[in-house]
């Protein structure tokens, strides 16, 4: 006796990605990247400009408590600043004009550019690069994390048109400072307790001591 055929179904059952498993050599637009996130959303990925995939790996505790501290801290100097940013954590995308999404630990934009999106791009990755990004580097150099790889991340920003970077080196409780119109060069501060963002908007500054102590 032959089987009746299973009922037809107006939608593909969704693909098990657990874990996420993609061949090496797979390139996505940023809309099928986008694709990629809702359907992973514990996954913690972001997306070259050629296209290829970029796998996160989770933060250690350290790590962690500086960026909470780093995002609380910015919290508190918006309040003095005279400019109206915008404040964002790292679990935003931002789609770059090369095409890359990324996701800085935290990131300012102007109040007056987030208004200038869609509804439907604030609700997406939003298609510009912020203002501020910042990036907290992890001890050790492997991975995407490193200084290595966040370094070559931050003269993206640059290239992007981002108007000012930091990246913070806790180990060396040092700063490397990336600016607008400085492609691939960078300013580091030693032993900074300090860093002040006047050069964006007047009041934002950061006491380094209490993310350097964790």
């Amino acid at each position: 006796m032959a089987l009746a055929p299973p009922p037809a179904t107006s939608q593909p059952p969704e693909l098990e990605l657990a874990p996420l498993r993609l061949p090496w050599d797979l390139r996505l637009t940023p809309e099928q990247f986008e694709r990629v996130c809702q359907a992973n959303p514990e996954a913690v990925l972001e997306l070259r400009a050629d296209g290829h995939l970029i796998v996160m790996t989770p933060t250690g505790g350290e790590t962690g408590s500086r960026n909470s501290r780093l995002l609380i801290q910015l919290g508190i100097a918006l309040s003095c600043c005279k400019l109206s940013l915008r404040i964002f954590d790292s679990s935003t995308g931002f789609r770059l004009p090369d095409g890359s999404v990324l996701s800085p630990d935290a990131a300012l934009l102007l109040e007056e550019r987030w208004l200038a999106l869609t509804p439907q791009q604030r609700r997406g990755f939003p298609p510009l690069c912020p203002d501020l990004v910042l990036e907290l580097a992890s001890p050790s150099d492997e991975g995407p994390r490193g200084v290595s790889a966040l370094r070559r991340k931050m003269d993206q920003y640059q290239a992007n048109g981002a108007r000012l970077g930091w990246l913070l080196l806790p180990e060396e409780r040092a700063v490397e400072i990336w600016r607008e119109g400085q492609q691939g060069m960078a300013e580091r501060l030693d032993n900074t307790t300090r860093l002040d963002g006047a050069e964006l908007a007047e009041g934002l500054a950061l006491e380094l001591e209490e993310i350097w102590g964790v």
